[in-house]
């Protein structure tokens, strides 16, 4: 009997520059920057104003009066990706085997905008040290559990096997995408939707950045404001957005006929256990991050056609990344393209790890390697090809996606076009 593997059979996305598939590619493979003067709120008295903003209308999304008042953004994202996934892998909902059907959906910082929005009135516009909770809308409780983000999914699709979120900062897309091909790898489920979301664009989260100093302060050109990996970068631009991936049991899509866009063929993760937000130069646990999805997809370094960078922008980051790769592919870092996709869409925190596998299952599909955009000098300490501002037409087989988040999370993930681990 053949091990069980997980393939992806739909995608669905609401991204900076595109809300559904399609748009969103096209976007993207044109290399023009999404980021732009905040709009979500007043930023002027903050130190950075610039951020990716979804162009988002959730009624034309289809979401009812009453999911809007219900759900905070983030939410809203997940479950509009994730109908546009169920809807792209051929699986009707009502025709779904709900309890051998999961859900698994990253998350970093929780219903941060409707949180936010309900303190303001809670404690009218902060002048309340006792906040009037006859004020706050009727869900207020699910703002404080991120664990909402898959109970919308699973709600809406009427999943009724194991339903998670998973939160490890800035690598929670990559780890739900990971742990959903473990449920089906060892049994507990056969269909996942998978992915994450996050919508941080507000003022706490902005005013968290400024404090770190981690956000480009280049106001005055918010487009070419992220520079991953160039000389001249400055520090990352805020994102949101989300991306539902269908995984599925590779027999059993291959039964029903199902187009299967490529295969999860190996997962590692690994923590630094160094710093909150440090990251040292060697980049020694990503490497190893990225040694374990090597092994566990049994191919060769030479065989990664494409590395989806983390890429945030920020020096240490990017120094810390080309090291990491280095020390894992060995000469084959030098051969490989490796490009940042949030030099145009910016960082989502939870959400981008989702979006990045997406756009890699995409980078098969289509042929193409997306370009790291703005990218105006080279850096002596990052000297690989990182497809400098123009895409890459070229055959795509197998993919390598890392990426790093706060807390010391380092994980990689392989996609294969063949559909999953031999």
């Amino acid at each position: 009997m053949a091990p069980r593997s997980a393939v992806v059979t739909g995608l669905g996305v609401v991204a900076p520059g595109g809300v559904g598939v399609k748009p969103y590619w096209e976007f993207l493979v044109a290399g023009k920057p999404a980021s732009r003067t905040i709009s979500l709120f007043d930023a002027s008295a903050f130190r950075c104003r610039v951020a990716a903003e979804c162009d988002f209308d959730a009624r034309a999304a289809g979401l009812t009066p009453q999911e809007i008042r219900r759900m905070d953004r983030a939410a809203q994202f997940a479950v509009v990706a994730a109908r546009e996934a169920l809807a792209d892998s051929g699986l009707e909902v009502a025709d779904l085997p709900v309890s051998r059907t999961a859900v698994s959906i990253g998350n970093a910082v929780g219903n941060t905008i409707l949180m936010e929005q309900e303190y303001v009135v809670t404690s009218d516009g902060g002048q309340r040290w006792l906040c009037d909770e006859s004020y706050a809308v009727p869900y207020l409780y699910q703002t404080m559990v991120p664990s909402t983000m898959a109970q919308e999914v699973a709600l809406d699709c009427g999943a009724e096997g194991p339903v998670a979120v998973v939160s490890t900062g800035c690598t929670s897309g990559l780890d739900a995408v990971g742990y959903a091909s473990q449920l089906i790898e060892e049994g507990s489920a056969d269909i996942v939707v998978a992915g994450a979301t996050d919508a941080p664009i507000s003022p706490i989260t902005v005013a968290c950045f400024d404090a770190l100093h981690a956000t480009s302060t280049r106001n005055d050109d918010p487009e070419h404001a992220c520079r991953p990996f160039s000389a001249d970068r400055d520090g990352l631009v805020l994102g949101e957005g989300a991306a539902v991936l269908i995984l599925e049991e590779r027999e059993r899509a291959r039964r029903r006929g199902a187009h299967v866009y490529c295969g999860i063929a190996g997962y590692g993760s690994r923590a630094n256990a160094f710093h909150m937000t440090g990251l040292k130069p060697d980049g020694r646990e990503l490497g190893e991050a990225i040694r374990v999805a090597l092994r566990q997809s049994r191919l060769a370094p030479e065989r990664i056609d494409y590395v989806n960078a983390h890429g945030s922008g920020t020096r240490q980051n990017d120094r810390h990344e080309t090291a990491a790769v280095k020390s894992a592919l060995g000469d084959h870092a030098y051969r490989v393209p490796m490009s940042s996709i949030k030099s145009m869409i910016g960082h989502s925190l939870g959400g981008i790890g989702a979006i990045e596998l997406l756009t890699c299952a995409l980078s098969i599909e289509h042929g193409v390697v997306p370009p790291t955009a703005n990218y105006t000098s080279a850096d002596p300490e990052c000297d690989l090809d990182y497809v400098p501002n123009e895409a890459r037409e070229m055959r795509v087989d197998t993919v390598l996606s890392v990426g790093s988040g706060f807390g010391g999370f380092q994980t990689a993930v392989m996609l294969d076009r063949d559909g999953g681990r031999p």
